[in-house]
């Protein structure tokens, strides 16, 4: 095993996907504000956010050519939607946003490393 991703493009997906979330959380819209509020995140640590997501992405990418850095960039990506689903049933916050954005997010994330490894 290489350690490589098969197919480049599941990868290049959630690479995607996360640079959107990112920039998206730049200037977070509404839904975004409610989510991390709804959580309890503090205000001013949410810039740490657009870095880790900044950083997997930056992985992903990476991890295309280079053997295990996708790997472990996919698998972080996945324990930080895991964090914040287990952040959502600890708040009690398990409306809209729990089941598609961060859900979605874990399902895709998952996903990913699934086609990538046996594509």
């Amino acid at each position: 095993m290489t350690l490589l991703p098969n197919e480049w493009w599941p990868t290049a997906l959630l690479a995607l996907v996360l640079f959107v979330d990112a920039a998206m959380s730049i200037r977070p819209p509404q839904f975004i504000r409610d989510c991390l509020a709804g959580v309890n995140f503090p205000r001013e640590w949410w810039w740490t956010l657009i870095v880790i997501k900044t950083l997997a992405v930056v992985g992903l990418i990476a991890g295309i050519w280079m053997p295990g850095v996708a790997f472990a960039a996919n698998v972080g990506v996945i324990v930080y939607f895991c964090s914040a689903a287990a952040a959502h049933i600890r708040a009690r916050n398990t409306g809209q946003a729990f089941w598609i954005n961060c859900l979605g997010m874990l399902a895709l994330s998952i996903a990913v490393l699934v086609l990538s490894l046996t594509l």
